[in-house]
């Protein structure tokens, strides 16, 4: 008989709890092979050493057997092995899970109980039920992801998105299903993203000119400049600056904790990587080269004699034009729009991160935090990968693999 049969027959919840070793599941189920039952369904779940197995059987009908005898076998075996069981009789399968099944990854640094208490509130507040929890990573963050059911998952992020920022907590709410571990583009800006620094400013300290790029960057800010505009008051104020400062700030770029991590492990998984920057090529290139990066793509400072000029050329990377690159490396990679991440911190970023399939505000300003699908609001950036449903022993293992070729 098949598990899609047992609607309507009765059926036995086999529940084992204690110390875990090795031998329990192959014990159990050797006893139960006994009486010629069929297995529904399975659950395990081993938490600092002590296991809780759930198996759900048909109740015996061959030989005569009955479900007294079952019973009483596997109480016997049970206390041979000094667990404790508990056998709960019934009819058929679990029930069927609701409509509309999403990912909630919660990510905490730490994750208490009181926020923990928020987010089942939030999401039962909503029509949803928990499914499944489990653990993706204890290090850097602790990150539970929760299997949700019963309610669609827009108006589940909008709900959980609002209960994160009270409580402090970083929530990402994305659909089941295949799609969410086949995005296989990852984009992301570079500035205060992918690394700590403004690359404008290192250009502007060589420059002794830190404290009017600061005033234009503020000026923007206000509104009173776009970014072109903005852009182009900065670059202006390096004019003159000899074209060897560009190695020395490629020295002086600071890689965000966790950025190396993030990109070796996605290469290691198959995925594709860029980066789309509002700073310069002349660092985004170096970046590529060093990282091992699929794509790069920013705007480029004019020299001309060994000096810049005060210009920049080619193409202006500004918001509408890193939405228009991460479309244009997505279609290179031959990968749908949908199953691309966006990472980004600023508000040049709404364009990509609301265009990608996963947009991720990035330790972003309130409005950035408040436009995108999630938010992180740790220092690492290797937290991402939690969000796409990547545990944290798949991260070491995919380094194990690495160090082994």
């Amino acid at each position: 008989m098949s598990a899609s049969q047992t609607s309507d027959v009765p059926t036995l919840l086999v529940k084992i709890f204690g110390k875990d070793r090795p031998g329990i599941t192959a014990g159990l189920f050797d006893t139960l092979a006994a009486y010629s039952v069929d297995v529904v369904d399975i659950e395990q779940v081993v938490s600092r050493g002590r296991l809780v197995l759930c198996v759900l059987v048909t109740e015996p009908t061959a030989g005569g057997t009955t479900a007294g005898e079952l019973r009483a076998t596997v109480h016997s075996w049970a206390e041979s092995m000094k667990l404790q069981a508990e056998i709960i009789s019934g009819t058929g399968d679990n029930r069927p899970r609701g409509s509309g099944r999403s990912h909630v990854t919660v990510l905490g640094h730490p994750l208490t109980a009181e926020s923990t208490a928020g987010i089942a509130a939030t999401i039962t507040g909503t029509g949803g039920n928990i499914d499944r929890i489990f653990r993706l990573a204890k290090y850097p963050v602790t990150a539970v992801e929760f299997a949700v059911s019963g309610v669609e998952t827009e108006p589940l992020r909008t709900a959980l998105v609002t209960e994160a920022a009270e409580i402090g907590v970083d929530v990402a709410v994305v659909s089941a299903g295949l799609h969410r571990r086949a995005q296989r583009l990852v984009v992301m800006d570079v500035d205060s993203t992918l690394i700590q620094d403004e690359v404008i400013e290192l250009f502007a300290a060589h420059a002794g000119c830190e404290d009017k790029v600061a005033e234009v960057t503020a000026a923007a800010m206000r509104g009173e400049l776009d970014f072109e505009q903005s852009l182009h008051a900065r670059v202006a104020l390096l004019a003159g600056l000899d074209a060897s400062v560009v190695d020395k700030v490629r020295t002086e770029v600071r890689m965000t904790r966790g950025a190396r991590t993030l990109i070796r492990t996605l290469k290691r998984l198959g995925y594709q990587v860029g980066v789309v920057s509002g700073g310069f090529t002349q660092v985004t290139d170096d970046l590529k080269e060093r990282l091992g990066l699929d794509f790069a793509s920013a705007n480029t400072l004019e020299i001309v004699d060994g000096k810049l000029t005060g210009r920049v050329v080619g193409e202006i990377v500004d918001r509408a034009g890193k939405a228009r690159l991460l479309r244009r490396f997505a279609a290179e990679a031959g990968v749908p729009l949908a199953q691309t991440v966006a990472i980004g911190d600023g508000a040049n970023d709404l364009d990509m991160l609301n265009a990608a399939g996963l947009g991720v505000a990035f330790n972003a300003k309130p409005v950035v935090r408040k436009a995108a699908h999630t938010a992180v609001n740790v220092p690492f950036l290797d937290t991402v990968l939690y969000l796409l449903g990547i545990t944290r022993e798949e991260v070491e293992a995919a380094d194990g693999e690495g160090a082994a070729h």
